[in-house]
């Protein structure tokens, strides 16, 4: 396995782990009182989006050659961290 396709798997697991931090979420929006769940779904929603633009940016790295996929890594490594950073933000404000 090359050093490209290993790191897009990494980028992968990433993103279903994602998933699974914005299902629970979900889940707790819906338990929410009816204010709080309007502010959990506005955030749930941002990170929908974030998640959404990271994987197309994982998507072109993944069908970029051999030469181009460095040019992209840093790019697609600025949306993993932004997308961190804003789980995180998220997570805060669910407890």
């Amino acid at each position: 396995m090359s050093t490209k396709d290993a790191y897009v798997q990494k980028l992968h697991a990433k993103l279903d782990e994602w998933n699974a931090q914005i299902d629970k979420m979900k889940a707790k929006a819906d338990l929410a009182e009816a204010d709080s769940r309007i502010e959990y779904n506005k955030r749930i929603a941002v990170l929908q989006e974030k998640r959404s633009e990271t994987k197309q940016k994982i998507e072109a790295l993944r069908k970029a050659g051999a030469g181009a996929w460095e040019d992209l890594k840093s790019g697609v490594q600025l949306a993993v961290e932004s997308m961190e950073e804003a789980l995180i933000s998220a997570k805060s404000r669910f407890k």
